[in-house]
């Protein structure tokens, strides 16, 4: 790094505290933090002030010790989380949090300070996992040890607190120089905002059950293991052990009442809540609390979920092998009908549409107005291949843009792109999702878009047959985002991305399809918005990217839809766009929205 680029990434007055904590489990309401380490960093990523380092004596079952090796006799002697607060807060106080899965991170570090009654002084957090994604750098995952081995950090003991922020330390600083000399905004999110940890927590899972539905309950009859019970209203035994107990006997506790609800718990006959008046029209038998323990004495067995035979290995893959087959291309100006017909272009002839100016990019197309654009300085400093004129990279230019700016084309020819390899979806195309359970489907659009005030929400439907949800659960976006059991959940780390994790392994028979889709608030359309790019990640590599417009007036778009068909899951890309909101798109898939 030189003095120059060094004296550009510190002119700011911001700076960062790198973390990582190692956990019991997966969630923040339930798992507790084990070790926590902080390094505070200058704007450069440089070390500077204080650092920190510590095991927790939680006090409770350390969960994978396999992962993370601690024992509960190596934390006996450790302090408690209120013990080391202050040393670790002075480490985090005015500093934006950076970590790899910053979502992870944040929230477990507060809801140890909100149980040990402190104040995260954290007011904005970074995530290198995204960082990464929107650099667009030659990787096959943005797992931190493939990061470390990209730029050249050892790393040499994984999922040791302290060694990770060492290595994300060093990993951070090579992205930000990164990220400066390709005029990237830093995906930085408020952590009091909307898409922040804390003002909206995921809904409490619990496991799936382990036994098939068998339908509703009847007046007489014995439940069976399976059944899915709701409860409302007061309990005389505490909500948390009726729910333990119940669910010990087999059956399936539901946050709310569906159409396939066997039965609600209710002590107060003409209760007004809105699980009691669903349970009513719908039919479903209403038993208080008495009734529903007498009936545990006797739950008749029932049959086991059947556990998926293996996906086919290695399912074939829609690859258009054009002759952009590898390239990345940014389109540069045109109205965005003009700019969108490119993009559609680029796709047919097997190549990828980017959005934002990344290490990825291998060509530009230069249309008329993209002369004002700020990233054109940055594309020929680093010389890359710049395309304008009637037919560019194979590609007739919508009149008047091909006639606004000069033929030719400057600059040196490029490689192919970061994951030259991964199958690039048309809209419509289809692609079989290799033999793994837990997939990611990252949405990304201009990186500047927020600036003009567009509010971007990525939602999720798990639907039937009919393409409806079920229950309220089966809706995931930002004021509910995991679904029942966890088999569907949103995570926003920044203001261009936003991502939907889906583990196909939780996923209930009745569900037959993954809706995913994108609203704009306000009067905003995806005519200002512009592109926006899919990328569908496992967890060893990338199945499929895709680019997708809508018209100029469309409000809402379904994106792709992850399906199941002849025994495998599948991925589709869409693209239709709609011009109502967000509650219309809600109210097309069967959820109830309630008017303000």
């Amino acid at each position: 790094m030189t003095t120059a680029q060094i004296d550009r990434l510190l002119d700011s007055d911001r700076a960062w505290a790198v973390v990582d904590v190692e956990t019991s489990g997966f969630h923040p309401g339930s798992g507790r933090v084990l070790s926590v380490s902080a390094m505070a960093l200058d704007a450069a990523g440089r070390p500077e002030g204080p650092r920190f380092a510590s095991l927790v004596n939680a006090d409770c079952d350390p969960g994978p010790v396999h992962v993370h090796g601690l024992t509960r006799q190596r934390l006996a002697a450790a302090p408690r989380f209120d013990e080391i607060a202050p040393a670790l807060l002075e480490v985090l106080d005015g500093r934006v949090l950076v970590a790899h899965n910053a979502a992870f991170d944040h929230g477990f570090l507060a809801a140890e300070a909100e149980r040990a009654g402190v104040k995260l002084p954290v007011r904005q957090r970074m995530c290198t996992l995204a960082l990464s994604r929107r650099l667009g750098i030659d990787v096959p995952n943005h797992k931190l040890a493939t990061l470390a081995g990209y730029w050249g950090v050892p790393q040499r003991r994984a999922h040791d607190a302290e060694d990770d922020t060492q290595v994300l330390s060093r990993v951070l600083t090579h992205s930000l120089l990164l990220a400066a000399q390709l005029g990237l905004p830093l995906p930085l999110i408020g952590c009091d905002s909307r898409t922040g940890a804390t003002r909206y927590p995921p809904r409490a899972t619990t496991p799936p059950c382990p036994w098939r539905y068998p339908g509703r309950l009847n007046a007489g009859q014995p439940l069976v293991q399976g059944m899915k019970l709701a409860i409302t209203g007061t309990t005389g035994e505490p909500r948390t052990m009726l729910v333990e107990r119940l669910t010990a006997a087999g059956l399936d506790v539901q946050n709310s009442v569906s159409r396939l609800t066997s039965a609600l718990l209710c002590n107060e006959p003409d209760l007004g809540t809105r699980k009691a008046e669903r349970a009513r029209a719908e039919g479903i038998l209403v038993l208080d609390e008495t009734t529903v323990l007498r009936l545990l004495d006797d739950v008749r067995p029932g049959e086991p979920v059947a556990r998926p035979a293996p996906r086919r290995a290695g399912a074939p893959r829609v690859v258009v092998r054009g002759p952009l087959h590898g390239r990345r291309v940014l389109v540069l100006g045109g109205t965005h009908p003009q700019a969108a017909a490119v993009r559609t272009e680029i796709g047919a002839l097997g190549g990828a549409a980017a959005v934002n100016l990344s290490a990825g990019v291998t060509d530009v197309i230069l249309m008329a107005g993209g002369e004002t654009d700020r990233r054109l300085a940055r594309i020929r400093e680093a010389e890359l291949p710049l395309h304008r004129g009637r037919v560019a990279l194979g590609i007739t230019l919508p009149a008047p843009c091909a006639d606004a700016v000069e033929p030719g084309y400057v600059g040196k020819h490029r490689s192919e792109a970061a994951g030259a390899g991964v199958p690039v979806l048309p809209r419509g195309a289809v692609v079989d999702l290799p033999d793994e359970d837990v997939w990611t489907v990252n949405v990304a659009w201009r990186a500047d878009a927020l600036a003009g005030g567009t509010d971007v929400d990525v939602v999720a439907f798990l639907v039937d047959a009919d393409e409806q949800v079920i229950a309220d659960e089966d809706f995931v976006f930002y004021n509910a985002p995991v679904s029942e059991h966890g088999a569907v959940a949103l995570a926003a780390d920044g203001d261009s991305e936003q991502s939907i994790r889906i583990d196909l392994g939780l996923v209930p028979d009745q569900h037959s399809k993954i809706i995913i889709a994108a609203a704009l608030g306000g009067d905003a359309t995806f005519g200002a918005l512009g592109a926006v790019t899919l990328s569908v990640d496992g967890d060893a590599a990338t199945a499929a990217t895709s680019t997708l417009d809508a018209a100029t007036t469309e409000r809402t778009m379904l994106l792709a839809e992850v399906y199941r068909r002849d025994g495998s899951w599948r991925l589709r890309a869409i693209g239709q766009g709609y011009d109502d909101g967000l509650a219309e798109l809600a109210t097309r898939h069967g959820v109830a929205v309630e008017s303000s």
